[in-house]
């Protein structure tokens, strides 16, 4: 039977790989970053939630090389404007300032260890009191940035290197 999964950026890693489990390869070929969807953990949780969009945040990759590369392998035509908005870096945001940030949680040991922060997370962000809140991670959480801003958070990252993001969250009170 012939796969009717056609590939977008708003395709949800799991999704894909369920479809065309030979696109594990590819997609570490493309970034090395997800060489982590072979930790079973993270592919029952995040790769469940991540859309193709997120991913290529994550691994830092143009969207539209990853969509077309994986569409070209699987035999759909490639498509254009595959662009979208990225709104997790970029300039600093004017609502920034390190001197308000009011509390960090370093969640590299969590991910390290195959875990999630995002329970954590939304747990300290539900019970916030105002100025910024820091999360550090191993990579760009994208899609628990999704989230937080689904919950009324601006939200801007910060990458300091390859195994070091900083992301911050800030709600006007």
């Amino acid at each position: 039977m012939e796969n009717k999964l056609i590939i977008t950026p708003k395709t949800k890693v799991a999704e894909l790989l369920d479809a065309y489990p030979e696109l594990e390869d590819v997609l570490i070929d493309i970034a090395p970053t997800f060489k982590k969807l072979k930790n079973p953990v993270l592919r029952r949780t995040i790769a469940r939630v991540a859309t193709l969009q997120q991913a290529a945040s994550v691994g830092d990759v143009p969207i539209d090389v990853i969509i077309n590369k994986l569409r070209g392998v699987v035999g759909q035509e490639e498509i254009k404007n595959t662009e979208m908005e990225n709104n997790y870096k970029g300039d600093i945001p004017q609502w920034f300032n390190e001197e308000k940030i009011t509390k960090s949680f370093d969640a590299r040991e969590i991910i390290a260890q195959g875990g999630h922060p995002l329970g954590d997370v939304m747990g300290h962000l539900h019970k916030w009191e105002g100025g910024i809140y820091e999360l550090i991670t191993p990579f760009l959480p994208a899609p628990l940035l999704d989230k937080v801003k689904e919950i009324g958070f601006e939200v801007w990252a910060k990458k300091e290197n390859d195994g070091l993001f900083r992301n911050y969250f800030w709600k006007k009170q």
